[in-house]
């Protein structure tokens, strides 16, 4: 028996063209003779389709597109797709997460998800189905039809389980996914083969990987990381066929998935050039360099805007990134604006002295510029700082933390230098000098991060234990954590709130993420106090 996996990179809402996307794969996939060809979990709707689902239109108008679909592949082999079924009971969660089987030019049999996930809100949408995965015949062969990461057998025995999947890219995931598809396949004494979906959609960015296991649980395919593919396995053959290389370490990972995240975001937000401001810091760097990768060199310009605290080595060293990377620099000097604002402000400040005020004021006007260059040439503007800055705040509202997307929003400080170092490794591209001198946002003279906060190391520690471990400050100083460190950050990180819910999104790459997996409320008494 042998079955073509359909990796295929999706757009939310793009109901036709992602008709078109499965149609053209499986045309592809015909040429060499399978059996069944499957789609990803939730490929025609695109995922997450979020609120989407709530609006009647879209479903009736998705049906009809599966209807066409199944129409225009009379004479293609079985086809397994992933769509969102109207729950006809009247009662419960209006949809069912199903996977639609064409046939013969129509829909000849659904099979609905019966666990129900934390992913997408899944709980807001989907109804879980009741009894087991469900099952078809293909000739004398049985198979089984699972759609998420719940795999079982039921009722009737099946000669291999499909699994339609969208499981989004986190850290070290592929490796559990593996384990728990192995098990699985052991376990239940079956075949197994998964289609997961690849590419970007808002925060999340999907990694491909499909992969096949044989009854012993022997992994016989996986598909390329972070791009489309089509991969096909013959189950009669149960020993490796078709098993892409995967560089699994997390500096590889990440920068696979910021790249990914960040040229669908853009792409499917409809922009086809980016800008950055480049401070000749890390964080901007990393961020040009992700941007020069994932949308080329010629669509990525970056935006010096030195203030009177600027330092030369600071521009020399973004500059020298910049030709590094072959993009565009544009320098505009900030210092006729901000006397401006100092004139403008000097009846209502006088005899205060220059404060924090003054420091966000430059941030602000730098925001205020490039979001003018964003306007005025009908470009994204990318935001560049890193999770450690966004979860205490460290950053100002409307200043640095504008922009259309905040690429690396969640990439811990520490990780920041990580990856640079990687791909310097491969290429020398960012300066030598920015991953040696003292992180600053140079808003006055001699200012460095850690005048404000913990040493990174230290604090990237602390807001691991209370972002991905929940743990709560008495847990961690009793950890071995300074007590007064411990407690300062994690006010830090409730006081923040208000503004991360005003941040743009982040490309989530960690079990936690503030823009997927974080709801905390911002009006309230923290409890640990």
């Amino acid at each position: 028996m042998k079955i073509s996996l359909l990796q295929v990179n999706t757009v939310v809402g793009d109901l036709a063209g992602n008709a078109g996307r499965i149609a053209a794969g499986t045309r592809e996939a015909a040429r060499h003779r399978p059996d069944l060809i499957v789609a990803p979990e939730l490929s025609l709707t695109g995922c997450p389709p979020r609120d989407l689902l709530l609006q009647a239109g879209f479903i009736t108008r998705s049906l009809a597109v599966l209807d066409d679909l199944a129409a225009g592949l009379a004479d293609a082999p079985p086809v397994l797709v992933g769509f969102a079924e109207p729950n006809p009971a009247g009662t419960g969660r209006p949809l069912f997460n199903a996977a639609a089987l064409l046939r013969d030019g129509e829909v000849r049999g659904t099979f609905r998800k019966t666990a129900i996930s934390g992913s997408f809100d899944e709980g807001r949408y989907f109804e879980p189905a009741a009894g087991s995965p469900g099952t078809f015949h293909l000739g004398e062969r049985t198979v089984g039809v699972a759609i998420g990461e719940e795999i079982r057998c039921g009722g009737e025995v099946p000669d291999v389980i499909v699994n339609l999947s969208a499981s989004p890219f986190v850290i070290g995931r592929q490796c559990l996914r593996e384990e728990m598809f192995s098990r699985a396949a052991k376990e239940n004494r079956v075949a197994i083969v998964s289609a997961n979906l690849v590419g970007g959609n808002d925060d999340l960015v999907f990694d491909g990987r499909s992969v096949a296991f044989s009854a012993d649980g022997t992994l016989i395919a996986r598909g390329a990381a972070f791009a489309e593919e089509i991969v096909t396995i013959d189950l009669a053959r149960p020993a490796p066929q078709a098993v892409a290389p995967d560089d699994q370490g997390p500096e590889s990972e990440i920068w696979r998935a910021l790249v990914l995240g960040t040229r669908d975001y853009v792409h499917k937000c409809g922009f086809r050039s980016v800008h950055l401001g480049l401070s000749g810091g890390i964080d901007s760097s990393l961020v040009a360099a992700v941007a020069a990768r994932a949308l080329g060199q010629e669509n990525v310009l970056g935006v010096l805007l030195p203030s009177p605290h600027t330092s030369a080595e600071s521009i020399e060293d973004a500059r020298e990134l910049a030709a590094n990377l072959g993009i565009r620099v544009q320098c505009i000097p900030i210092a006729p604006m901000m006397e401006a604002f100092d004139s403008g402000l000097a009846d209502v400040f006088a005899g205060l002295a220059p404060d924090i005020t003054e420091e966000n004021l430059q941030a602000r006007i730098r925001a205020t510029v490039l979001m003018a260059l964003a306007n005025k040439f009908g470009s994204m503007l990318l935001s560049t700082g890193n999770k450690s800055e966004v979860a205490v705040g460290y950053c100002t509202l409307y200043g640095d933390a504008a922009g259309g997307l905040s690429v690396i929003a969640d990439v811990p400080k520490g990780m920041v230098y990580r990856i640079a170092r990687w791909l310097n490794a491969e290429r020398p591209v960012i300066p030598e000098r920015v991953l040696k001198k003292p992180p600053s946002a140079e808003l006055r003279p001699g200012q460095t991060d850690q005048e404000i906060l913990p040493p990174y190391d230290l604090l990237d520690a602390i807001l691991h234990r209370l972002i991905d471990c929940l743990e709560s400050p008495d847990e961690i100083i009793a950890a071995g954590y300074p007590e007064e460190t411990v407690r300062e950050v994690a006010g830090m990180v409730e006081r923040a709130e208000f503004k991360r819910r005003q941040a743009p999104p982040g490309i989530k790459v960690t079990d936690r993420a503030f823009s997927t997996d974080w709801h905390m409320p911002i009006a309230a008494k923290p409890w640990w106090r």
